[in-house]
């Protein structure tokens, strides 16, 4: 275990180059399985998360190789086993996309209920929906046992526009018989490139980017060479950290299309920037104030499944607008616990009223004041890391697990652009 100690009141200054999306890395890393060809992937994040996936590709039977830096190739060859290992599927959520690809392949999955972040329930009823509406019969008895004797094409309607359902979906179509429609499909950038990376194997999945995509099976998926596109998250997550400490960041290889939702929820608090090709820049002297809605009203911030603003996010900007001069709502609605790291705010200093699990209102500018706080999940630890930069004094952030588990190399790419971050053993037993 690990801590961070950040000493606050720096600002950041230099370049940094866009990480590779850790939530497209993820189920493309996951959908080699559907081939035994080799399949090199370009542009993957070192972070917690990855290695996880790629143990578990290893327990399974396939062969997984760095090339470089940020490249891997994996082939997984006929024979793999049908169980996820527990001890890796409860460290991980995404342990659930091995789901579809594995049933694909082998007929049979055994999953223990898959861990990750603690951000409320997070139910898997659409997975299980959606494959059996391809043919797969599903067992629930302590652990999930997924069986099909074969994958069929089908029409199917989800019930939410679940991100990870829709990638398991995908990846068993792929292999199904006949044609699958997929309705109320989620439509994210990492659904995208998933979408992008089976076609490069050879699959025909059309609709990219769209709520209804089109999978023709086929029997046979080859290999491909596929690099995965910029984290728009760690982007957002930058962003934020160069306005609240008053500095100014460079931002190389990002996807402009990317970002378009994610510009008009800034601008509502006084945060701008210019991109030029895949560069982005944050200038330093932002405004840093709230944008009243027409008639002086008090701007609301809300998530939604994509183009939406991402709810990813959420946890980023509660923080920057505790900097920020003016009022603003945030409303959190797809996970009923997020924004209950908000009381360690509130101990730093931070004015906001909690109105219920899903909405908080936020009134700054505050002074924050340094303080102990322990990383709950990927997103709030890295809004506590923003935090405790801009506060007065030092702070000691506990169980970083949880941020690198989204962040590449975060500490050493701090220092860098000029902050005062120590990455530390963590002694003490605290029961995280």
């Amino acid at each position: 275990m690990y801590k961070y100690e950040i000493e606050g009141g720096f600002p950041i200054k230099g370049t940094v180059r866009a990480s590779g999306n850790k939530n497209a890395a993820l189920p493309c890393i996951a959908a080699t399985l559907l081939t035994s060809e080799p399949v090199v992937l370009r542009n993957i994040p070192d972070i917690e998360d990855v290695q996880v996936m790629f143990d578990i590709l290893r327990f399974l039977g396939a062969a997984v190789e760095r090339r470089g830096p940020n490249e891997w190739q994996v082939r997984a060859p006929d024979g793999l086993k049908s169980e996820v290992p527990p001890e890796q599927a409860t460290r991980i959520r995404a342990a659930i996309l091995f789901v579809g690809p594995l049933l694909a392949r082998t007929g049979k999955v055994i999953l223990a209920p898959p861990g990750g972040d603690v951000i409320g329930r997070r139910r898997l009823d659409t997975h299980f929906l959606a494959l059996e509406e391809l043919g797969a019969v599903v067992k629930i008895d302590g652990q999930y046992t997924f069986t099909a004797s074969r994958l069929i094409g089908a029409d199917i309607f989800l019930d939410e526009a679940s991100v990870t359902a829709t990638e398991n979906a995908i990846m068993s179509a792929a292999l199904a018989e006949g044609t699958t429609i997929l309705r109320n499909a989620a439509s994210e950038p990492h659904v995208q490139d998933l979408c992008r990376l089976i076609n490069a194997m050879g699959g025909q999945v059309s609709g990219i980017g769209s709520n209804i995509l089109t999978i023709e099976g086929t029997q046979q998926l080859h290999g491909a060479d596929f690099a995965i596109g910029p984290d728009f998250m760690e982007i957002g997550s930058f962003i934020g950290l160069a306005a609240v400490t008053r500095g100014e960041l460079t931002i190389e290889d990002v996807e402009p299309n990317d970002l378009r939702m994610m510009r008009i929820a800034f601008a509502k608090l006084g945060i701008q920037w210019q991109i030029h090709g895949t560069t982005l820049h944050v200038a330093a002297g932002q405004t840093m104030a709230v944008n009243p809605d027409f008639g002086g009203q008090i701007p609301k911030i809300d998530d939604a499944p994509w183009p939406g603003f991402p709810p990813d996010l959420t946890s980023i900007i509660t923080v920057i607008a505790t900097q920020v001069e003016g009022t603003v709502l945030v409303h959190e609605k797809l996970f009923e616990s997020r924004m209950f790291f908000v009381d360690k705010l509130i101990g730093m200093g931070a004015r906001i009223i909690l109105c219920d699990p899903h909405r908080a209102v936020v009134s700054g500018p505050s002074k924050l004041n340094g303080s102990i706080l322990v990383s709950p999940d990927v997103r709030a630890g890295m809004a506590m890391v923003i935090a405790a930069m801009c506060a007065h004094g030092t702070s000691t952030i506990h169980n970083v697990y949880q941020i690198e588990r989204g962040y590449e190399h975060l500490t050493e790419r701090l220092t860098a652009l000029g902050a005062h971050i120590k990455r530390l053993p963590d002694t003490g037993s605290r029961g995280y």
